[in-house]
C-alpha cells in the first residue's frame, strides 16, 4: 500500500513515484522487477487510474501496488465499506448513496469472512468482527476464501 491520494494519482498518472517494494510479501525474495502499469478504477474518481506493478521471478507472483485504505479487488474504500455495514446494522438501513447490491455483497462477505476465520459460534457483533479482520491484514468483507490482503490498509 502507498499513502497517496487516489485524485494524486490520477493526475500524475504514469509518473507517480511509487516506491518499490524492499521484498516480495508472498515469498520474500529481494529480487523485484518492474512489470509495467494496470488501470484500475476506485469509487473517488471517474476515470481509470494506473496503478504500477512489479513481479518476483523466483515464485511469479505480481504485485500491484494501491493506495493504503483499499482493498485488492475492491473499488471502494475501506472505510467506505464499513460506514455502509455500520448504517445498516445499526439503523437497518443501506446507505442511499451506494447500490445496494455492493452493500449486500460487502455485508454476505462479511458474514462469511466470520464463519471462516472466527467460527459460526463467534459471540461478538460484526462491526467488532470487522475490525478485527482488518487489523490482521484480512479484506473482510470479500466473499473470497482466500481474503488475505498482502498489503492491509
Amino acid at each position: 500500500m502507498v499513502e497517496a491520494c487516489v485524485k494524486k494519482i490520477l493526475e500524475l498518472g504514469r509518473s507517480f513515484p511509487w516506491p518499490r517494494p524492499d521484498r516480495c510479501p508472498r515469498c520474500g525474495s529481494v529480487r523485484i522487477w518492474g512489470h509495467g502499469f494496470v488501470s484500475a478504477y476506485f469509487d473517488e474518481v471517474p476515470e481509470a487510474v494506473w496503478l504500477r506493478r512489479y513481479r518476483c521471478p523466483d515464485c511469479r507472483a505480481v504485485i500491484r501496488l494501491r493506495p493504503r485504505g483499499y482493498w485488492i479487488r475492491f473499488q471502494a474504500s475501506v472505510e467506505t465499506i464499513r460506514h455502509s455495514l455500520s448504517r445498516k446494522l445499526g439503523q437497518g438501513r443501506w446507505d442511499p448513496g451506494l447500490p445496494r447490491s455492493r452493500q449486500r455483497h460487502w455485508l454476505k462477505g462479511l458474514l462469511r469472512q466470520i464463519r471462516l476465520h472466527l467460527g459460526i459460534s463467534w459471540p461478538g457483533e460484526p462491526l467488532e468482527a470487522f475490525a478485527w479482520l482488518s487489523g490482521r491484514g484480512l479484506a473482510a468483507a470479500s466473499r473470497s476464501a482466500q481474503s488475505e490482503n498482502l498489503n492491509p490498509p
